[in-house]
């Protein structure tokens, strides 16, 4: 036996102390009467009077998680209850296992808590740490199946910084993993919400970070190399090779997850220094510095991503934001005329001007400072500007892949099949943005540029290379700050026809687009959870028909949550 002042003795005894396992201070707490749940029910109940959790009824079955959702903190008790045990976040498209607490569905960054249910006289008791109880404490670090194993040969190398990258490391950790996993990333920070660039300006990275650097090293077994610009893939040597040729690394997987590449017109002056496009940390610094009192902004192109950023500075008092699209009505080809028209008129009410079903001719140069723009040509017209924002879309950030032996599709993208795999290609996998994927119900392949997606990808992906092979069959889900939050799921690119309850002139609407006899798509303001019930009866096959919709039923309506749905709601 060691002496107890031997040094050897002090630091077993130290770490004994670290690792001994810790106790929480369960507490168990009748919370409501059995009566108040019925089958197919959740309820959001109070935990010791601060603390919120939610409790839900599967046939005879009670589970009880914590009560907000990780992503932006919704309450889960407003979203969708399913018979197989989703619970779906009212905002986003988010999804928890009810059982465990699990994510089910991105854009959940963290598991949410599981707590004991049990019923005892008529009662609902739940045993809970009251602190897993409170919204500062909503999220529950996930159950990593492995944090790397030191000497794999295994290994993962990603291309690519962003959402498909974050959700397939914790994909590939949660889901037994063992191998290296490096991030190759052009930006110079951890994966960022990026979402909330355009929506906020927000110019600080580590407030959009969901790991930071060191996480992803210590909890996650992963290596991030920032500001890397890949040049090559030899795809026969498994290498990929980065800062114009001077290193490389050679993988076993590989995952391209590059994104897209803004774009810009081909017109005259549209390089001109205070012509930007939107992408980045960088980008938004720029717009944060310019966007300023008296200023006049001119937006070509009503994206989605422009008109975010025409909200995020609308109440900055500048001098003028003038915004020049080909459409007739803003997002119409996505959204529908009618709907556009209603998002405009708020636009209008705060002060934009349109230029509608035109385009911009070219970008005039200032006399007094040739390198930065002055104004923009429309009709023969010069709309004045101080600085220019151009929202024309993304290219799939795919360059460097052409002379990589990859064959690219005429807009840039990659071909995959429903495991998200190159076909053509040993062990490399392509997500987000970048994808063209088959879709479930019609075998079409598609490229989809929304955050949801790219995070779902990653995760099934992340999935797929751990040894459990997960095809992609998730419903697109989007969302944009427009004055107020709209929401939208589904593949209504092809839409024939929109049936509309509500009035998107007042920013209170649902909208059903239909194609070829069915809806293939929803969108909705100040309506939730509508959307997120919508992604559910898509993901189903339980949408009501267009006729019904036209008689006025209403999807919150349908049940897919009671015993009796179960089979109908298993069998997908």
């Amino acid at each position: 036996m060691l002496p107890r002042r031997h040094p050897i003795f002090f630091i077993l005894t130290r770490l004994q102390t670290r690792f001994r396992p810790f106790t929480m201070s369960l507490k168990t707490i009748a919370v409501c009467n059995e009566s108040e749940l019925q089958d197919g029910q959740m309820k959001q109940v109070d935990f010791e009077g601060v603390g919120k959790v939610v409790l839900y009824r599967l046939n005879d079955t009670i589970h009880a998680t914590s009560a907000f959702c990780t992503h932006y903190g919704a309450p889960l008790a407003k979203g969708v209850l399913t018979a197989d045990g989703r619970v779906v976040c009212p905002w986003h498209g988010a999804c928890f296992s009810v059982c465990t607490g699990d994510i089910e569905d991105a854009p959940a960054p963290a598991a949410i808590h599981s707590f004991k249910a049990a019923v005892a006289d008529g009662k609902i008791n739940v045993t809970a740490d009251p602190s897993l109880t409170l919204k500062s404490n909503m999220s529950r670090s996930p159950k990593l199946l492995s944090t790397g194993v030191a000497g794999s040969a295994k290994s993962v190398v990603i291309i690519g910084g962003g959402s498909a990258t974050f959700f397939a490391i914790e994909s590939l950790r949660e889901h037994g993993y063992p191998g290296n996993i490096t991030i190759l990333s052009q930006e110079k920070h951890a994966p960022i919400d990026r979402t909330k660039l355009s929506k906020a300006l927000i110019t600080d990275s580590s407030k959009l970070e969901w790991r930071t650097a060191a996480d992803l090293k210590i909890k996650y077994g992963t290596t991030l190399r920032t500001g890397v610009t890949v040049t090559s893939v030899d795809t026969s040597s498994k290498l990929v090779v980065f800062d114009g040729g001077k290193e490389s690394m050679s993988y076993e997987t590989l995952i391209l997850a590059m994104g897209g590449t803004p774009r810009r017109l081909p017109i005259s002056g549209s390089d001109l220094e205070n012509v930007y496009t939107f992408r980045n940390i960088e980008d938004s610094k720029r717009v944060d510095a310019v966007a300023q009192e008296g200023k006049r902004m001119v937006v070509i192109g009503s994206s989605f991503i422009g008109m975010e950023l025409v909200v995020a500075v609308a109440k900055r008092g500048l001098a003028s934001i003038d915004v020049i699209s080909t459409e007739e009505h803003p997002f119409q080809n996505v959204l529908g005329k009618e709907v556009g028209q209603g998002l405009q008129k708020y636009h209008e009410s705060q002060g934009i001007k349109f230029h509608m079903g035109t385009q911009a001719e070219k970008i005039i140069p200032s006399e007094s400072d040739p390198s930065l723009a002055a104004g923009v040509v429309v009709n023969g017209q010069t709309i004045p500007a101080d600085f220019i924002v151009m929202g024309v879309g993304v290219a799939p950030a795919t360059e460097f892949l052409k002379q990589s032996g990859f064959q690219l599709e005429k807009d840039g993208g990659i071909k995959v099949d429903q495991y998200l795999r190159v076909q053509g290609q040993d062990n490399v996998y392509a997500v987000g943005d970048i994808a063209w994927y088959p879709q479930q119900k019609t075998g079409e392949s598609r490229r989809i540029e929304h955050w949801n997606v790219a995070g779902n990808h990653g995760r099934a992906v992340g999935k797929t290379i751990a040894g459990d092979p997960q095809p992609f069959a998730k419903v697109p889900v989007f969302w944009s700050a427009q004055g107020q939050q709209l929401r939208y799921c589904g593949l209504g690119a092809d839409y024939d026809d929109v049936i509309i309850h509500g009035d998107p002139g007042e920013m209170k609407f649902i909208a059903y687009y239909i194609h070829r006899g069915e809806v293939v798509a929803v969108s909705s303001m100040q309506n939730d959870p509508v959307v997120s019930k919508a992604s559910e009866l898509l993901r189903l096959g339980l949408m009501p028909s267009p006729a019904e919709l036209k008689e006025g039923k209403s999807l919150l309506s349908i049940n897919i949550s009671t015993a009796s749905t179960k089979p109908r709601v298993e069998s997908v």
